[in-house]
C-alpha cells in the first residue's frame, strides 16, 4: 500500500484485499473462491451515474468473451441494494456480481478516491454528453439518493489467478477508465 493524496492506495504485485460478501442478488461472493481465474474488480459511483452506467454497459458487452478467457468481473456500487434493484438495467447485470457498499468499507480498503475537484471538472466538461449517451442506450440517469457522494472517483483492478493485483487504475476523472483492449489482453495473456 502507498499513501497517495491523503489515502492508502493499492500497489501492483501485492495481494488484493479479500472479501466475502453477499451481492444484491443474494449470492455469496468470496474473492478467495476466484483463485485460478483472473478478475476485474471495478468500483463505481451511484446507481444513476451516467459515467458509470455507460462503463458497466460497455463491460457487459464483453462479458461472454472475457469469461471464455477465464476473466471474471465483480462490480461495486455505493448505492443501497434496494436502489440498485429498482433499476431494470442493474437487475440485468447478473450473472456479474453486483455488490452494494453504501458505507464504502471496500471503497476505503481499495483506496478509492473522493475528490470534489475531479468530479466537478468531469461534470463541467462532459456531463451532458454522457447523459445523452446513457439516455440513448436506455441506461438509468438520476441524481444521487441518500448517502451517495458526488465526489467518488471510480477505480478498477485486475488480479491474476493467485489474487495478486497486476494492474491498478485510479481514475483521473469520471470518464477515465482502463482501456477495454488492456482488459482483453490481460484476460488472454495475464
Amino acid at each position: 500500500m502507498t499513501h497517495s493524496e491523503g489515502r492508502l492506495t493499492l500497489d501492483i504485485n501485492s495481494p488484493a484485499p479479500t472479501f466475502k460478501l453477499t451481492d444484491v442478488f443474494d449470492r455469496e461472493i468470496d474473492l478467495a473462491s476466484y483463485k485460478g481465474k483472473r478478475v476485474l474488480v471495478a468500483f463505481f459511483r451511484h446507481a444513476g451515474c451516467p459515467f458509470c452506467n455507460t462503463r458497466v454497459h460497455s463491460l457487459q458487452k464483453h462479458y461472454a468473451e472475457l469469461k471464455a478467457k477465464r476473466l471474471e468481473m465483480i462490480f461495486f456500487f455505493e448505492s443501497k441494494k434496494e436502489l440498485l434493484l429498482k433499476s431494470h438495467f442493474h437487475k440485468e447485470i447478473s450473472p456479474i456480481p453486483l455488490i452494494s457498499d453504501p458505507d464504502k468499507v471496500w471503497y476505503d480498503a481499495y483506496g478509492v478516491e473522493s475528490s470534489a475537484l475531479k468530479s466537478s471538472k468531469s461534470h463541467f466538461t462532459s456531463f451532458f454528453q454522457k447523459v445523452f449517451e446513457a439516455k440513448k442506450k436506455g441506461l438509468p440517469v438520476h441524481w444521487m439518493a441518500g448517502e451517495e457522494s458526488i465526489k467518488t472517483i471510480p477505480a478498477e483492478f485486475l488480479m491474476d489467478e493467485r489474487g495478486i493485483i497486476r494492474k491498478v487504475h485510479y481514475a483521473k476523472g469520471l470518464r477515465d477508465r482502463m482501456a477495454i483492449d488492456e482488459i482483453e489482453a490481460f484476460a488472454e495473456l495475464g
